[in-house]
């Protein structure tokens, strides 16, 4: 049977070891959610093809789970949320107060080549503001994430944020005369330029924009310049200026706000997503190790593409993937050892609806509780509280039942105290008998 049905490939098992470290990074993600006053919402897992297609083009479909449904729709596997959110605000907007603060974290699927950090589903946390055009809302967005791994313990010394602008890109290169039309290959040129290094960089910029290779190579210099240096490097140009000053107003904002230490300026970040329009992001562990832990931006266009109104946005995604894989290293992912606050043993067989009704009392009190299914020498009901993770085992014997006691064992230490059957279920019985 194992080996007929295998785990399809890029796809992950969840036994509870693995779940309570799901459970765990979710519960953080939502904690600072709510924190920062956003609602959680959802959508399907399966949507119309054309909502991708819209926002990504005819190439997304290679990288899509999409197939024909019985009602001869062309439908896929959401492959991201954002689609889903613009076609539901597309909807409801109008009726929202603004700015909206939503928040999501589901699960995801992309049809590509499995690797570290990258599998053909993960889950994600998705925050975004919509209705707000001004910086604080990309600032309040960053902080939100940063909040979310500082949650997790990570530190800034672990993570950084580092910071780009496309407007800001796009005054850069209008400066130096590179045409409106010729500037998405700048972007992609850009891109890739970590990956490509400065010469290729260079000559491609120079090779797709028009612009001479010196001023292609001035330009590339430029994009790891601070905000002064860009500002004094085109002190004529009104745009850049204006630009400069808008990233230095967020870049203010983020420091105020208390993480300012995490927040890097990179104009080399353009993420590959057309759909940006202003400040993006992405998050990276400090070493340089693993893929990008989130990435996000503003994206002001997009309700207009799935026939929605005008709305200024801004959101990002993190995956629990990559994020999980940095919590490892880093030591930060909980204790998945079972654990248990009562393990109830019956001697002898008559105490047992006794111990039942005992488990039962503690259960409806908010304890976690177990015993023996069936009947069991004591030394194997203690062999059993010991797997279970018991941090304590209440032993109910014939001789103490009839004087109204229990023997309660501390696991950790072995010492063991009575305890008044009718104290058993009052919270306060530990203080009393400690």
């Amino acid at each position: 049977m194992s080996n007929k049905f295998k785990r399809l490939p890029g796809f992950r098992d969840f036994p509870p070891e693995d779940l309570t470290v799901r459970a765990h990074v979710f519960e953080a993600w939502r904690r600072v959610s709510r924190r920062y006053g956003f609602m959680e919402y959802d959508g399907p897992p399966l949507e119309p093809l054309e909502l991708y297609v819209e926002k990504s083009g005819e190439e997304i479909v290679a990288q899509l789970y999409n197939f024909q449904d019985k009602g001869d729709r062309e439908v896929a596997l959401r492959p991201e949320m954002t689609p889903s959110l613009a076609r539901m605000l597309a909807e409801r907007s109008r009726s929202l107060p603004k700015p909206i603060r939503w928040f999501s974290v589901p699960q995801l699927f992309r049809y590509e080549r499995h690797q570290r950090g990258r599998l053909r589903e993960h889950f994600q946390w998705n925050v975004d503001v919509v209705g707000e055009k001004g910086v604080s809302a990309d600032a309040e967005v960053l902080a939100i994430g940063i909040d979310g791994l500082r949650e997790l313990g990570l530190t800034d010394q672990d993570v950084r944020a580092r910071v780009s602008d496309r407007r800001l890109l796009s005054a850069l290169l209008g400066a130096v005369g590179v045409e409106e039309e010729r500037r998405p290959a700048a972007f992609s040129v850009i891109d890739k330029m970590e990956r490509e290094g400065p010469h290729k960089s260079r000559q491609r910029l120079s090779a797709e924009t028009g612009v001479s290779s010196a001023m292609a190579g001035d330009v590339l210099e430029l994009l790891g310049a601070d905000l002064d240096t860009v500002a004094a490097h085109f002190p004529e140009r009104d745009e850049v200026g204006q630009e400069v000053a808008r990233l230095s107003e967020y870049m203010d904002i983020l420091d105020a706000m208390g993480v300012g230490s995490f927040v890097e300026l990179d104009l080399r970040i353009v993420r590959g997503l057309a759909y940006y329009t202003g400040i993006v992001f992405e998050l990276f562990d400090r070493k340089g190790e693993l893929r990008a832990i989130c990435g996000g931006g503003r994206y002001d266009r997009l309700l207009e593409l799935v026939g929605g109104e005008a709305q200024p946005a801004v959101g990002f995604g993190m995956g629990d993937v990559v994020l999980t894989d940095l919590l490892g290293e880093r030591g930060l992912l909980p204790n998945t050892a079972r654990s248990l606050d009562f393990y109830v043993v019956a001697v002898g067989e008559e105490l047992r609806p006794r111990a039942l009704s005992l488990a039962q009392a503690l259960r409806e009190r908010g304890r976690s509780v177990s015993y023996s299914l069936k009947r069991q020498a004591v030394g194997k009901q203690f062999k059993s509280a010991v797997t279970e993770g018991a941090r304590e085992v209440i032993v109910l014997g014939p001789d103490e039942v009839a004087r109204g006691v229990a023997v309660v064992r501390d696991m950790v230490s072995g010492k063991e105290r009575e305890v008044s059957l009718e104290d058993l279920g009052d919270d306060g019985w530990r203080m009393r008998e400690s």
